[in-house]
C-alpha cells in the first residue's frame, strides 16, 4: 500500500469528523455524541499516523526511529476501545452501570498504552522499519511485548465486539440491524489485520519467514476494517438522514403555496437558510396554517366538491383529487380575497368547513395541495380564475 491508500480513507473519516465537529461543540456533555467523535478522529488519525510517509516524518521530527509504532499502536488501541464504548452506548444507554463499565474498557486501554510505550523505551530498535518492524523486531527483547501486548488488545476488541454485534443484530431490523451487521463485517476484517500479524510474528519465533502477511496481507485488511466499523457505527444515522430528506423535500413541496400566501400578506417570502430541514419545515407550515385562516371567509365548500367529483370521474387517485379540488378552491379565495380588498366588499360569512377540511389533512395533506397548487401554473400566480363550474 502506497501513501493515498492511507491518505484518502484519512481524508474521508477527518471530514466526516469535522462534520460532527458542531455537534461535539454544542453537546459535549453527551456521552455518545463524545464517542463517535473520538471513533472518527482516530479512525482518521489513525491512516494518516500509519502511512509511510508519515512514519518516516514523525520519526525524523522526533529524531528517534520507530517511535512512530508505539504512536501509532496507541491511536489504534484508542480507536478499538471507541467502538466497543459506542457499542456499550448503543445498545445499554448511559446508566451508572454503563458508565462504570466504560471507564473499565478506557482504564485497560490506558494500561495498554503505558505499557506500550514503557515497553517501546526500554527496547533498541535502531534500524527504521516503515512497513515490516512487527517481524524484523519479532525476538528483540521489549519490542517483542509491545507488539505482544498492543496485537492482544487489537484481536480482544476484535473478538468481542463481532459477537456482541451479532447477538444484537439477530432482535433489531431497519437502519440499526445494518449497521450491527457491517460492524461484524468490519470487525473481522481487523480482526484478520491482527491474526495476520501476529501469524508473521509467531513464524519469525519459530524460525519461518511468514513475513507477507505482515506487510503484503494485513494492511488492506486493516484498511477495510476501519472503513466498515466507521460506517457501522454511521449507518444508524441514515435513519435521520432520511428523515432530513423527508422534511426537506415536503418543505419545498409546500413552497408554491406558501410564497404565494406570503405575497397575498404582504409578509416576506424568505426563510433562514441555516436552520434545521424540520424547523424550517414547521415554520413554513405554521406560516401556511395562520395565512389560510385568514382565506377562511373566502373558502367555498361547492367549488371543492365540484372539482373534487370531476377530478374522480377523469380517474384521479381519491388523495390526489382531493388535493387538487382543495388547491382550486384556495385558487378561488385568494382571488376572491384580492378582488374584495380592491372594491371594499364585506368579508363573506362562510368557508369555515371548507377550510377546516383542509387543516385537518396534517403535513402530507398541506405538502400535496401545494403541489396541486403549483401545478395549476398562472392561476398559481393570481391571474384571474373565474367562478365558472369545472
Amino acid at each position: 500500500m502506497n501513501g493515498s491508500d492511507y491518505y484518502i480513507p484519512a481524508a474521508a473519516l477527518g471530514i466526516a469528523f469535522l462534520s460532527k465537529l458542531p455537534g461535539l461543540i454544542r453537546q459535549w456533555s453527551n456521552p455518545m455524541v463524545r464517542a463517535v467523535a473520538g471513533l472518527l478522529l482516530m479512525a482518521s488519525a489513525g491512516f494518516a499516523f500509519a502511512a509511510p510517509p508519515t512514519i518516516t516524518v514523525v520519526n525524523r521530527s522526533v529524531g528517534l526511529p520507530n517511535v512512530s509504532a508505539p504512536l501509532v499502536y496507541a491511536i489504534l488501541s484508542v480507536f478499538n476501545t471507541c467502538c466497543i464504548v459506542l457499542l456499550a452506548y448503543w445498545r445499554e444507554g448511559f446508566g451508572v452501570e454503563v458508565q462504570r463499565r466504560v471507564r473499565c474498557w478506557f482504564a485497560v486501554c490506558g494500561v495498554v498504552i503505558a505499557l506500550i510505550a514503557l515497553c517501546f523505551v526500554l527496547g533498541d530498535a535502531p534500524v527504521e522499519k516503515l512497513r515490516d518492524l512487527d517481524t524484523h523486531y519479532a525476538s528483540t527483547p521489549w519490542i517483542r511485548e509491545m507488539i505482544v501486548i498492543y496485537l492482544s488488545w487489537h484481536i480482544v476488541v476484535g473478538t468481542v465486539v463481532p459477537v456482541m454485534c451479532w447477538r444484537w443484530s439477530r432482535v433489531v431490523d431497519g437502519w440499526l440491524r445494518a449497521g450491527l451487521l457491517t460492524l461484524v463485517a468490519g470487525f473481522v476484517f481487523s480482526t484478520g489485520f491482527g491474526l495476520a500479524k501476529a501469524a508473521a510474528v509467531v513464524a519469525r519465533w519459530t524460525g519461518g519467514n511468514w513475513d507477507f502477511l505482515s506487510t503484503d496481507v494485513a494492511p488492506p485488511l486493516a484498511s477495510v476494517g476501519a472503513v466498515l466499523t466507521t460506517s457501522g457505527f454511521l449507518l444508524p444515522q441514515g435513519r435521520r438522514l432520511a428523515e432530513a430528506w423527508e422534511a426537506w423535500q415536503t418543505y419545498r413541496w409546500m413552497g408554491p403555496l406558501w410564497r404565494r400566501l406570503r405575497i397575498l400578506m404582504g409578509l416576506p417570502a424568505s426563510a433562514s437558510w441555516w436552520t434545521s430541514p424540520g424547523s424550517r419545515l414547521f415554520d413554513r407550515e405554521t406560516d401556511i396554517y395562520d395565512d389560510l385562516l385568514a382565506l377562511a371567509p373566502y373558502c367555498d365548500l361547492e367549488i371543492m366538491t365540484a372539482h373534487h367529483d370531476k377530478a374522480l370521474d377523469d380517474g384521479v387517485c381519491p388523495h390526489e383529487a382531493w388535493a387538487a379540488a382543495a388547491a382550486v378552491m384556495i385558487a378561488f379565495a385568494i382571488e376572491a380575497k384580492e378582488s374584495a380588498a380592491e372594491s371594499g366588499e364585506d368579508v363573506p360569512e362562510q368557508g369555515t368547513a371548507a377550510l377546516s377540511a383542509v387543516l385537518g389533512t396534517g403535513t402530507r395533506g398541506i405538502a400535496r395541495i401545494s403541489r396541486q397548487y403549483g401545478a395549476l401554473g398562472r392561476h398559481a400566480a393570481g391571474a384571474p380564475l373565474g367562478r365558472h363550474s369545472p
